[in-house]
């Protein structure tokens, strides 16, 4: 390795130094929590190699959830994180199931966490990271305790806000200095983590970058999916009816996308006519895409099943390692650390 990409890579730690002590990790880069995808495996993988693996609970119940956590800690001795959907039913218990292992980050996702969870986690000596999609709502999430957030653009996969990361940034960066603050959507190469850096982000988080790791568990069809697919692919689903707001999520456009507006549709017509409450409709559509991810990532079903995927699906080109990947982003930053220094001094 060069005198210069040495320094280049001492550059970039400089910058990722916050984030990388908030997670325990060298490297502040967060796994994005995916279900059936981020488990066991690619959580350890990611940690083992520096970065900072968080497993996705999703709707497991607090037994599944403790054996997922015990099952990955087998596998590295690095720290991870748990992300926990606000909505589930017994976010209470799985708080505690994270705090009865000892692990060291609890994610809130899906909405706004309740001020007893975050207070429960943090008297159980974890760390709270929180979702913010605005900036009012980032300094209210510090104030009830959060100790990091994460901002993340309509760009990423899954359920998404309706803010590019680009406007987000803007809005929140310069006003956060409280917390470390990740950034997450659409982020695929080294030099736009090197640019969020250095508009005052403490890390980053990547999601689809990670499915298609030698580690991950998803299937080899899914994988392909992903490997095929272009930004303009990865599209998000319509609301049909304003009074039942539905998160939008993006995914590779195929007849699971269409199925599932089908399903949209009836259900919202079960809560209208009195069949199902706000919450119990709500958590259907939950449970359907739970069952359509699932299709997909472990049965290899990419025709019905959903193909979550943020726009950075076009940068996925095949399969590597975690370190392989964690290792390309960095040299990317790095190297365009050096081709500025370059140019500075011609």
């Amino acid at each position: 390795m060069s005198d210069d990409m040495t320094k280049a890579l001492a550059q970039l730690d400089r910058l990722m130094a916050r984030g990388a002590a908030f997670l325990g990790a060298p490297y502040a880069i967060m796994g994005g929590a995916m279900s059936w995808v981020s488990e066991r495996h690619l959580v350890s993988a990611l940690s083992n190699a520096g970065a900072f693996g968080v497993i996705a609970c999703g709707a497991m119940e607090p037994p599944r959830l403790a054996e997922e956590i015990a099952a990955t800690q087998a596998l590295t001795n690095k720290p991870f994180g748990v992300n926990l959907i606000t909505m589930h039913p017994r976010l209470d218990q799985l708080v505690d199931t994270c705090l009865a292992a000892r692990v060291s980050h609890i994610v809130f996702a899906g909405g706004i966490p309740p001020g007893t969870a975050i207070k429960k986690a943090k008297d159980g000596g974890a760390k709270v990271v929180c979702f913010a999609p605005a900036l009012a709502l980032a300094k209210r999430l510090i104030r009830a305790g959060a100790d990091a957030l994460v901002i993340e653009g309509s760009e990423a996969g899954g359920h998404i806000g309706p803010v590019s990361l680009t406007v987000l940034a803007q809005e929140i960066l310069p006003h956060i200095r409280d917390v470390p603050v990740f950034v997450a959507g659409g982020i695929g190469r080294g030099e736009a983590i090197l640019s969020y850096l250095e508009m005052g982000a403490a890390g980053v988080q990547l999601g689809t970058r990670f499915v298609c790791a030698r580690e991950s568990i998803a299937h080899a069809n899914f994988k392909q999916a992903f490997i095929r697919g272009n930004a303009r692919d990865a599209m998000p689903t319509i609301q049909l009816d304003e009074n039942f707001p539905v998160i939008p999520v993006r995914a590779l456009q195929n007849e699971g996308t269409k199925r599932f507006l089908e399903h949209q549709a009836e259900t919202i017509r079960r809560f209208q006519s009195g069949e199902l409450t706000k919450e119990a409709a709500q958590l259907d559509i939950e449970h359907f895409w739970a069952g359509a991810l699932r299709r997909a990532v472990i049965d290899g079903d990419v025709e019905n099943g959903s193909l979550m995927a943020g726009q950075s699906v076009g940068m996925v080109t095949g399969e590597q390692t975690a370190a392989e990947i964690i290792a390309e982003l960095r040299d990317q930053a790095a190297r365009a650390i050096m081709a500025r220094s370059a140019a500075a001094a011609a």
